[in-house]
């Protein structure tokens, strides 16, 4: 009797909270959302929350402000968001980094636990760019040039564990090339300094190199996607060019602070999937470089464990430090 008692009590909490959770997603939201970007205003990842801010505050009805909270690799913006009410009020936008942090620094949230997956967003490739002056014109001279060198050329990144950072450690530990990292903070800065020819090579974004490559500034060697870029249909993929297994993107996606209920949760990721799907929307993210792709929270929360332990294997390997 007893057991049959704490089961009906168990049975009428979970209808309670379930009632209570429905009743909360109905009425979300009751006021402005913020939804933090913990990178500075410019770049795609601020272009994106842009974007979804106008797109949600008309569906929603509140205001959707977007934040700019950058710092510490990504990590202050993040915490805020961690430490956040879980009422749906407050998102944030990660990309690759939140993924890549947690084997570099000692972070005060886990990246997992503590948050709930809304949706992938999006993802920016990644393009392997040298001087127009460079004498280097393909991926095979390149690595030729590294290995007659060892260390003696350089790359450009936008920072240690982002995207361009990343992607040259990969290729290095692929090649069995020794490339010398020099990174910058941003990825602009980056770009100047290649575009002065103070380094060798950039695994840019193509957010940071598009323009440049179409002013004919910069030489595409190949992109780091798995299929040929819609911006650069001419420029090889990494296995086109003879180099197998590198495949990196620099995702994008929200979160929610942990214990934000499902409901909103759903609404959100309803909202904001409508919203990347507009086609006047997706002519915009093309101009940022960006391929949608709109996850469902499930296949995000999957994605996120799974680019965790690819990285933590990568920066073990290629010994990287934080700054």
């Amino acid at each position: 009797m007893i057991l049959k008692a704490m089961t009906l009590t168990f049975a009428g909490l979970t209808i309670t909270v379930n009632a209570w959770a429905q009743a909360a997603a109905a009425g979300y939201p009751t006021r402005p959302v913020r939804l933090i970007v913990p990178v500075p205003p410019g770049g795609s990842s601020d272009g994106m929350a842009r974007i979804l801010g106008q797109g949600l505050s008309e569906r929603l009805g509140h205001q959707v402000l977007v934040d700019n909270r950058p710092g510490a690799a990504e990590v202050i913006g993040t915490d805020l968001a961690a430490k956040a009410n879980p009422d749906g009020h407050t998102m944030v936008l990660v990309s690759i980094r939140h993924s890549v942090n947690v084997s570099l620094l000692k972070l005060p949230y886990d990246p997992v636990r503590d948050f709930e997956p809304v949706t992938m967003t999006a993802a920016v490739g990644n393009v392997l760019v040298v001087n127009a002056k460079s004498p280097i014109r393909s991926v095979k001279a390149l690595i030729a040039a590294a290995k007659e060198k060892p260390g003696a050329l350089t790359f450009a990144s936008s920072g240690i564990g982002g995207a361009p950072h990343l992607t040259g450690e990969f290729f290095a530990l692929n090649t069995g090339v020794k490339l010398t990292h020099v990174p910058f903070k941003g990825g602009g800065p980056a770009i100047a300094d290649l575009l002065s020819g103070s380094v060798n090579m950039s695994f840019a974004s193509m957010t940071s190199s598009l323009a440049f490559i179409r002013a004919g500034r910069l030489r595409p060697l190949a992109v780091s996607s798995r299929e040929r870029s819609a911006q650069l249909p001419d420029v090889p993929t990494m296995m086109e060019a003879g180099v197998a297994n590198i495949v990196v993107r620099d995702w994008q996606g929200i979160l929610a602070p942990r214990q934000t209920p499902k409901p909103i949760i759903d609404k959100l990721h309803a909202e904001i999937t409508r919203i990347l799907r507009e086609p006047a929307n997706q002519e915009r993210f093309a101009t940022l470089g960006l391929e949608i792709i709109a996850s469902t929270p499930r296949e995000f929360g999957d994605s996120l464990n799974a680019e965790i332990k690819r990285w933590a294997k990568v920066v073990k390997e290629a010994n990287i430090k934080a700054e």
